[in-house]
């Protein structure tokens, strides 16, 4: 290893928890920073009030570090297409409408976003001591200033390019997310085609050109992949899909069913339901929004019209409404509880011919 986690973070293991919005609980990020990973509490677009409660229910529950982790996105530009926004809540009207659901449109003005600036404040209040961030880059005022107050920062990056910006805006370390990665694809560079960049290619070459530890993502489930990573100069290994299945998991349980029913060509990139790229497993919701020929909303706004549909879904458990967030390798998903699947996995790691550590 070129770096180790360890060295960076107070962890026993260097192995992350992915966050992941409407997955991981209080419940889960603590299980795997008390068995010595780094759970990480996702915060992206929250309010500061829930983003606090979530923060303080964790701490609740471990005295161990973890991240919370937050997006960089700017927030929505007011020259988005009406027009757009339109056609598709024409559309979203009609779905929600076979299913006895009351489809409330909105006016501009009353979309209410929030991104990593509305909680500033309130990382130094409740003394976050480690934010990893997607989505962009942060300013050089807000990188500043929590620096200043001993925080560890860490960006993500699904190309060198971007692994070099993160770099040079001063991030203490960088995950490296593979194109294989379950959820939204970290991808900030607008100007440019989306990067579609496996993780054993991605990950050496971004540890080639930078200086801080890296992280990899996407596609990981058991040890063998994780010993892979090391190999390729990683400082630690994040799993998402390997908990979503877990007990203190958020998924539904037709959410959680699917995973395992899954195979390596389940999943797909869509735009469908939030307006970013994001992989997840096909299905008849995420197809009928492919098909419709619309152009999607941007981020934030899409997220926001189909928000209502999928949270429908998650309460009455159909799967099939549902953004079912999932990496590749979803198939090799168990239940469990967290804690016993962090543990299944240490000791696989420390039982192999060549413990990596």
């Amino acid at each position: 290893m070129k770096y180790d986690l360890k060295d960076l973070v107070p962890i026993k293991y260097p192995i992350v928890q992915a966050p992941m919005l409407g997955v991981t609980t209080p419940g889960m990020v603590a299980a795997v920073s008390n068995a010595g990973g780094l759970g990480s509490l996702p915060l992206g677009g929250m309010a500061p009030d829930k983003a606090r409660m979530l923060i303080r229910q964790t701490r609740q529950a471990t005295n161990r570090p973890f991240a919370v982790n937050l997006f960089a996105h700017p927030l929505a530009s007011s020259a988005v297409d009406t027009d757009q926004i339109k056609k598709m809540e024409d559309l979203l009207h009609s779905i929600y409408s076979t299913y006895g659901l009351n489809f409330e449109r909105k006016r501009l003005e009353d979309y209410q976003f929030y991104n990593h600036t509305h909680l500033l404040d309130l990382l130094l209040e409740e003394q976050v001591s480690i934010v990893s961030f997607t989505f962009g880059l942060l300013e050089a005022e807000s990188t500043q200033i929590l620096k200043e107050k001993g925080v560890t920062l860490i960006g993500t990056a699904t190309s060198v390019k971007e692994a070099l910006l993160l770099e040079e805006s001063g991030v203490d370390a960088l995950v490296a997310q593979g194109f294989e990665a379950g959820g939204h694809r970290g991808t900030f560079l607008e100007s440019e085609p989306l990067p579609q960049v496996g993780l054993i290619s991605l990950l050496p070459q971004i540890v080639d050109q930078v200086s801080i530890p890296v992280i990899a993502a996407g596609g990981l489930f058991d040890h063998r992949s994780v010993k892979a990573v090391f190999a390729l100069g990683a400082a630690a290994a994040q799993l998402g899909t390997y908990f979503i299945a877990a007990d203190e998991s958020a998924a539904s349980q037709g959410y959680k069913d699917m995973l395992l029913k899954s195979n390596e060509t389940s999943t797909q990139l869509t735009r469908a339901f939030t307006g970013r790229w994001a992989r997840g497993i096909k299905n008849s919701l995420m197809e009928q929004l492919e098909q419709s020929g619309l152009e999607f909303p941007a981020y934030t706004y899409q997220n926001s019209i189909t928000s209502g549909l999928r949270e429908f879904g998650k309460t009455n458990d159909l799967p099939e409404l549902l953004s079912l967030w999932a990496g590749q390798s979803a198939a090799k998903t168990s239940y469990g509880s967290t804690s016993q699947l962090f543990k299944d996995l240490i000791n696989k790691i420390q039982n192999d011919t060549n413990p990596i550590f």
